[in-house]
């Protein structure tokens, strides 16, 4: 099946210049989210990994069901304030200003192999940003996993050792 066909391009969105990549069309038909839940599977079963590590919001739609369909631990990771126990905070640059998010002090066991999943792999600095949180609980990450890459954006080189894979490249 071809996923491309399931992802709508919606210009200007959020701002002027911008071609927005909505996934909602691929989310909304039950063949074509199957098809893209069993090609992330298939590269997460190759890496390995003990937990998925999941970036809210969106890549919880692919966080979860990656974790059951390997039958891995599912860790979420948060804004701030979003998460009930201690937490560990990684602040990382935006366009324009900062963001920070989230992961519980206990989720990871010391050396526990992740894998970092995300909808979008764009410039890299959120990504980058749960690599560290990964490290400050304890944990490994062995790659990560997006749905789409948009390579003309760089967000590969900022993810050093984190090997980035994708299904879609755009």
């Amino acid at each position: 099946m071809n996923l491309q066909q399931f992802v709508r391009d919606v210009p200007d969105f959020p701002k002027p210049g911008i071609v927005f990549k909505d996934i909602t069309p691929l989310l909304a038909h039950a063949d074509a989210f199957r098809v893209a839940i069993d090609g992330l599977a298939g590269i997460a079963e190759s890496l390995q990994p003990d937990a998925i590590v999941a970036i809210e919001s969106r890549g919880f739609w692919f966080g979860a069901p990656l974790a059951i369909r390997l039958q891995l631990p599912f860790i979420p990771v948060r804004k701030p304030g979003k998460l009930p126990f201690t937490t560990h905070r990684e602040q990382y640059a935006l366009e324009y200003g900062t963001d920070a998010l989230e992961i519980h002090t206990d989720a990871l066991p010391a050396g526990a192999r992740t894998l970092i999943v995300d909808d979008v792999l764009a410039t890299g600095g959120t990504a980058a940003a749960v690599g560290g949180l990964v490290r400050r609980a304890g944990g490994v990450t062995v790659g990560t996993l997006f749905l789409i890459e948009l390579s003309a954006l760089g967000g590969r080189a900022r993810l050093g050792d984190m090997t980035p894979h994708a299904l879609l490249t755009y």
